[in-house]
């Protein structure tokens, strides 16, 4: 069985056929799997299609980056609530996606380190993992994990694309996984090289979908039944059966999220 680690089931590109995507996703050998938060516009669908498939879909919980803007405090606040409980959250795995997102520009940059500060001491506090989400704002995030060493933090940086001395920076400040996704089947994609290297006990495969479909689906709508060609390229990558890398991926997603 495969761990799909970050997933977007309620996302409007899957949505209307996410029922038949999840059996499709079952029937390619990805048993569980993980749906990201994003925010409050969006966690009704996401909470409604997990508790459909209890034991098959795990939620998480949090302010997505790209989602902080002015009504940041109000969007904050529904995640501290449903963290404790005062709503029906139901069961939650992670405090995510949560983290740093330039990308757009800088608008709201102060507001998103602040959000994301204010989430990692909820992880910590409740003794969760985080999952990241990171674009083009390493820097600062080094320098919030530096201030947020204490917390002693562990998760995975989701859709991990960069090198080898990237993820050795951010062991120093907690115990740190990352998320591999389609974008290691991309040719030439440089990510290949920190997967050399990376050890496979720090090593979660993930879809992002229904977005960085795999080859031979780059350009086209994603899903988790495309995790098992991430996993072979892994597997290509180390040199190792496809189905060790299947065994070993799957007990650290378990062991990092307890699903």
């Amino acid at each position: 069985m495969f761990v799909d680690t970050h997933t977007h089931f309620y996302d409007e590109w899957l949505l209307p056929d996410a029922e038949e995507a999840v059996r499709r996703a079952i029937e390619a050998g990805v048993g569980k799997m993980i749906q990201a938060d994003v925010d409050s516009r969006e966690r009704p669908a996401m909470w409604e299609i997990g508790e459909r498939h209890p034991g098959v879909l795990f939620q998480m919980l949090g302010l997505y980056p790209g989602s902080v803007g002015a009504d940041w405090r109000e969007e904050l606040d529904q995640v501290f609530a449903l963290a404790k409980g005062t709503t029906n959250a139901g069961a939650f795995v992670a405090i995510g996606e949560i983290g740093l997102d330039y990308h757009e520009g800088l608008e709201f940059a102060e507001e998103q380190k602040e959000v994301l500060r204010l989430q990692l001491e909820l992880a910590s506090a409740l003794n969760l993992p985080v999952n990241i989400h990171l674009r083009d704002a390493w820097e600062d995030f080094f320098a919030i994990l530096s201030d947020c060493a204490h917390l002693h933090l562990r998760g995975n940086l989701h859709c991990f694309t960069s090198s080898y001395e990237i993820y050795e920076r951010a062991r120093r400040y907690g115990d740190f996984s990352v998320g591999i996704g389609g974008v290691v089947t991309f040719k030439n994609a440089s990510v290949a090289k920190a997967v050399e290297r990376i050890p496979i006990e720090k090593i979660l495969l993930e879809t992002d979908a229904p977005y960085l479909a795999p080859v031979p689906y780059r350009g086209k709508r994603n899903e988790s039944a495309y995790l098992p060609l991430i996993g072979r390229k892994v597997a290509d990558i180390k040199g190792l059966p496809l189905q060790e890398i299947e065994t070993m991926t799957t007990h650290n997603a378990e062991s990092l999220f307890g699903i």
